[in-house]
């Protein structure tokens, strides 16, 4: 248990029987009454978003997660392999919660798996990671500015937005947060 002043963005509470994570969090004091704490929440599991508001130093329960580095293996029919960097044990989830970013999981890639009594209940990525383009169209000849884009299909499926210069067999490091092209990798 922890106050409510304690709080801060990023914990995960445990409250009526799910998880949420706090996403912004304000103490606010009014020129009457108590102190309060608003705060906007995530749900774990639906990923749906709402306003508490609690009183100051109010107790909550703070979710102690575990946060496991772990190695994409590969995909297979029923989900993702995942392998723990310490104990080395394998671990299968689902695709349904991988979701939008299976398109940024390439093999050997090192993320971090957030455990709450033994069941994965969230996946971080790293901020950017290096993928090749698999397919796209030609660019146009002397077109080497950057004032257009095209798609491109990654080599995990992905499609991305890049400038007109690029050609496929390129590697470019792609933005997992935003989906977006950052910059060609030499």
């Amino acid at each position: 248990m922890i106050s409510t002043n304690d709080m801060r963005p990023g914990q995960t509470l445990e409250l009526d029987g799910d998880l949420y994570t706090i996403v912004t969090y304000q103490h606010h004091k009014p020129g009457k009454g108590g102190a309060m704490v608003k705060t906007k929440l995530r749900n774990v599991k639906t990923g749906s978003h709402f306003e508490k508001t609690f009183r100051a130093d109010e107790k909550v329960q703070l979710a102690l997660l575990d946060k496991r580095e772990m190695q994409f293996l590969y995909a297979d029919e029923d989900g993702f392999i995942f392998m723990d960097s310490e104990t080395f044990e394998q671990l299968l989830i689902g695709r349904d919660f991988i979701g939008d970013l299976a398109g940024f999981m390439k093999e050997q890639l090192t993320v971090e798996v957030q455990m709450y009594q033994g069941v994965p209940i969230g996946i971080e990525l790293p901020a950017t990671v290096d993928l090749v383009i698999a397919e796209t169209e030609p660019g146009l000849q002397g077109d080497r500015s950057s004032a257009g884009n095209k798609p491109a299909t990654l080599e995990t499926g992905a499609v991305v937005q890049v400038p007109l210069f690029l050609d496929e067999g390129e590697t470019i490091r792609v933005d997992t947060r935003t989906g977006n092209y950052v910059t060609r990798v030499r």
